[in-house]
């Protein structure tokens, strides 16, 4: 689910931390386990807050940097095939399109993303 938000203009202040990000069920045919949740709140065309709820799903990504915010989680590459990464508050990533992952989340995970 992605939902716009009114807020993110110049010289103003958003708390990424506080926001409501509205979820909905992962597609079954992304689940790997659990019962896992996401959401995503837009702030401006490039940038937004995604959320994820414990569990395990497959993902294709974007072209990418985030930062975690909140929770614990790892991500697995089956394309190409990196080591997995750790995720945990200040964490700084960047993904790259196409790369497939797995994001096995253990605490509801929190990341500001940057597209482009």
């Amino acid at each position: 689910m992605s939902v716009a938000f009114e807020g993110l203009e110049p010289g103003t202040v958003t708390d990424a931390a506080a926001l409501t990000v509205p979820h909905e069920p992962v597609p079954a045919e992304q689940v790997v386990s659990g019962a896992p949740a996401t959401g995503y709140v837009e702030l401006t065309d490039a940038i937004g807050v995604w959320e994820m709820t414990p569990g395990a799903m497959h993902d294709v990504e974007i072209d990418e940097v985030f930062v975690v915010l909140a929770g614990s989680a790892a991500v697995s590459f089956e394309e190409p095939p990196l080591p997995p990464i750790e995720l945990q508050p200040g964490a700084v990533v960047r993904l790259t399109a196409g790369m497939r992952t797995v994001w096995t989340v253990r605490e509801t995970l929190r990341k500001v993303s940057v597209a482009g």
